[in-house]
């Protein structure tokens, strides 16, 4: 349960970093998953600061990859460091 939860908090990353977020074309989908060996469960606490820091991440990840990419020779629309 708590997994699915992190993953929820995850994709709220989405919304800080895409506008329109959450759209049929914007590829939206988070994994999170546990072996669910350890039989522990995270303080309450401790799992809001994992969901804030999951989010925080996933919005950091798209932006970094908007930043990184470049060009292919066949892309229909530029890659945002070609653009002036």
């Amino acid at each position: 349960a708590e997994a699915k939860r992190l993953a929820i908090a995850a994709h709220d990353g989405f919304s800080r970093a895409l506008w329109p977020s959450h759209t049929p074309l914007d590829g939206d989908l988070v994994f999170a998953l546990s072996t669910g060996t350890s039989g522990k469960a995270p303080l309450l606490q401790d799992f809001l600061d994992l969901s804030a820091a999951a989010a925080a991440t996933m919005a950091r990840a798209i932006a970094r990859g908007v930043y990184d990419a470049r060009d292919a020779g066949d892309d229909l629309i530029p890659a945002w460091s070609s653009r002036s």
